[in-house]
């Protein structure tokens, strides 16, 4: 009889760990290839009124028994491109629809090109001037939205006239100036920590008088304000004009928000002011 020598056994364990991994190997499939993962659609507007294309970012937020065709209110978003509030935004639109505690909406995002130039209105205040090349173009931003983006979209989308603006910081600062200026653009004004410490407080300082010359049509207004406390005091001086001025059809709330810094206040504070401004509608009995 042969004799084995201990190598033979060696020799043996090692074809049983290796083997195994040599057929693994052998067969691991291919990586498919990746696509990309759409949410919503975009479009391009060669704007007159500011002399540049302008992005533009859609989401729709449906809920699950809304018609593919049904017409739907629309927020417009400054600071919209994806690399800004887009998503995040989107975001609490999808889960807020789906969850039942808003209605459905359109977002429609305006991605920047010069932000600092296009949130900020006049100034005379040095340190103001300072913050951008170019700052004070508010006016124009505006008159892009109102003459060139709206009308576009309403081309493109199905909508119910009702429309709406949200806005963190500058961007806030533009939705409060935009209700004090123009307020028929927009039926609802979402304004979060809005710097309106701009141009020395301009805006809190000639909210009276400008409220005043408005008439009663109905309108909304929702006013976070952060830990900030530059920020946080002119939100309240504006706060206690609207409790004397407010017009009759202005729907107005403020709400402190101390516990958030201006970093963290958007998405916390949007959430808030969905669920209030855009409650679901309940059905008359």
């Amino acid at each position: 009889m042969p004799r084995f020598h201990p190598s033979h056994l060696l020799f043996s364990a090692l074809l049983c760990i290796t083997a195994p991994a040599a057929t693994a190997t052998a067969i691991e499939p291919a990586l498919s290839a990746a696509t990309p993962l759409v949410i919503g659609e975009s479009f391009a507007i060669a704007s007159a009124v500011l002399g540049e294309t302008r992005h533009i970012n859609v989401y729709t937020a449906r809920a699950w028994d809304t018609p593919p065709d049904a017409p739907l209110p629309v927020l417009y978003m400054p600071d919209g491109g994806i690399a800004e509030d887009f998503l995040h935004i989107a975001g609490l639109l999808q889960v807020s629809v789906a969850n039942g505690t808003m209605r459905p909406f359109r977002l429609v995002g305006i991605a920047n090109t010069q932000r600092r130039r296009d949130l900020t209105g006049p100034t005379g205040d040095a340190k103001d001037r300072a913050i951008a090349p170019v700052v004070g173009g508010a006016a124009a931003y505006r008159s892009f939205i109102r003459d060139e983006l709206m009308p576009q979209v309403r081309q493109r989308y199905r909508g119910t006239g009702e429309t709406a603006i949200v806005g963190e910081s500058l961007a806030g600062l533009f939705v409060v100036e935009t209700l004090l200026l123009e307020p028929q653009l927009f039926d609802h004004y979402l304004a979060f920590d809005p710097s309106l410490w701009w141009n020395r407080g301009f805006l809190p300082s000639q909210a009276a008088g400008l409220l005043g010359r408005q008439g009663g049509s109905k309108r909304s207004l929702y006013i976070a304000s952060s830990s900030e406390a530059g920020i946080a005091s002119e939100v309240q001086r504006l706060a206690t004009v609207l409790e004397q001025s407010a017009p009759k059809g202005l729907d107005w709330h403020v709400e402190r928000m101390p516990q958030e810094s201006h970093g963290t206040i958007y998405h916390p504070a949007a959430l808030k002011a969905f669920r209030a401004v855009f409650a679901p509608k309940m059905d008359k009995l």
